[in-house]
């Protein structure tokens, strides 16, 4: 793989990176040093937002293992250590151990890029070492529009360093259609027992934003389903007239992160507004409060809907970021390689521009750390050798890398 080493220590640092932190330790100094910019909102606990850095934090190396790429979307590592990647304009292809993209796979259908649209993310079926199957989601061109959608093939790799998808079926489509191009979502995460989750936006717009508080609508949820794309008979709508059977939890705007615990629930972070981007735990049937209830204000200044920021109907985000770090991919580390972030997770920010490492102890952040990465990041993965890889977008060239960041 291509080797450009850097190794980041507390004085190159101003949010220090250095050795094991000691949770139950903390620093005076938060991680988020800038002025919010929603100044007269308050959280609703301690904790909730600004949480300090370690005493001591994390001594990490970073290393380009691949450059040159197009912009990518989404990484999936594959089981002889080759990464599966996504492209932004609709191509997929498989990157070798030395860094270098193979050719495009064919058999991805069409895709509308315009905007945040794109091929979007992909993950491996849990028994992909014998199926060969893999799930991807796309921003579908339908009449009218389009919308997020989870298709499922089977990927056959050739000698060339490439392949094809085979049997591709279109799973499962967000209704409804939209003529938009923003806030598609999506992440893709199987849960423990199979089960897959779906993340996906509320289409941005003032006129869809609403939609992520109304269960007959696909907009602002996340979606619990079968690899077949059908509605788990346990989920919290299935008997609910005018309702739609694949909703987990409403009120969400746009998650472009989604991992599962230690314990196999599923964590996500969501774009907020001019601040407010969210850290939740979403639970079956649960409103997230999106656009009633959000921290952070419009992109014009004003106020999202009456400003306010807790109602009984609606859950408080475990965690919240103001101003944002426009979070996309995310990991859970469970690792040996960095022992330091054992039980965090890993979050990628597009506005910070570096990883976002958060600390929970109880299902609350305790620590926050930030690990300055000088590029957007798109997304996050735990590599086979214990090390963080990080996507890197430079949209303006239409150019990404893969970073590895390990232990110093």
């Amino acid at each position: 793989m291509i080797r450009i080493t850097h190794l980041l220590t507390g004085t190159l640092l101003s949010t220090a990176l250095l050795a094991t932190p000691t949770l139950g330790q903390t620093s005076s100094q938060p991680a988020e040093t800038e002025a919010p910019n929603a100044p007269d909102q308050q959280p609703a606990f301690k904790g909730q937002t600004r949480a300090p850095t370690p005493d001591e934090a994390t001594a990490v190396m970073t290393e380009v293992v691949a450059e040159d790429l197009p912009q990518l979307w989404a990484m999936e590592f594959l089981p002889d250590g080759r990464m599966l990647v996504t492209a932004k304009s609709g191509a997929m292809h498989i990157v070798a151990e030395d860094g270098t993209a193979g050719p495009e796979i064919t058999g991805v259908p069409e895709v509308d890029d315009d905007g945040q649209g794109g091929l979007l993310d992909v993950a491996l079926a849990p028994d992909y070492e014998t199926s060969g199957t893999v799930f991807f989601s796309f921003s579908e061109p339908r009449d009218g529009g389009n919308g997020t959608s989870v298709a499922s093939a089977r990927l056959v790799p050739d000698e060339a360093g490439g392949g094809a998808l085979e049997d591709v079926t279109v799973i499962f489509r967000q209704t409804p259609t939209y003529d938009g191009d923003k806030h598609f979502g999506s992440r893709l995460v199987f849960g423990p027992a199979g089960e897959l989750y779906v993340t996906v936006g509320e289409r941005s717009d003032v006129e869809t934003r609403q939609q992520a508080q109304d269960i007959g609508s696909g907009l602002g949820k996340v979606f619990r389903i079968d690899a077949s794309g059908a509605a788990l008979p346990d989920n919290p709508f299935v008997d609910e007239a005018n309702a739609l059977p694949e909703i987990w939890s409403l009120g969400h705007r746009n998650m472009q992160s989604a991992a599962l615990d230690g314990e196999g629930r599923l964590w996500t972070v969501e774009h907020g507004p001019k601040g407010g981007d969210e850290l939740n735990r979403p639970e079956a049937g649960k409103n997230y409060g999106w656009p009633e209830v959000t921290y952070g204000i419009d992109y014009s200044g004003d106020p999202i809907g009456e400003g306010i920021t807790q109602k009984a109907e609606t859950e408080q985000p475990i965690y919240y970021w103001d101003p944002v770090i426009a979070p996309s991919g995310m990991a859970f580390y469970d690792g040996d390689a960095i022992p330091a972030w054992n039980g965090a997770f890993l979050v990628g920010g597009l506005v910070s521009q570096g990883l976002v490492v958060v600390h929970v102890e109880g299902d609350k952040v305790v620590t926050e750390e930030r690990v300055p990465l000088e590029a957007r990041v798109r997304d996050v993965k735990v590599g086979p050798d214990g090390a963080v890889y990080a996507v890197t977008e430079n949209p303006e060239a239409g150019t990404s890398q893969i970073v590895r960041v390990s232990g110093a």
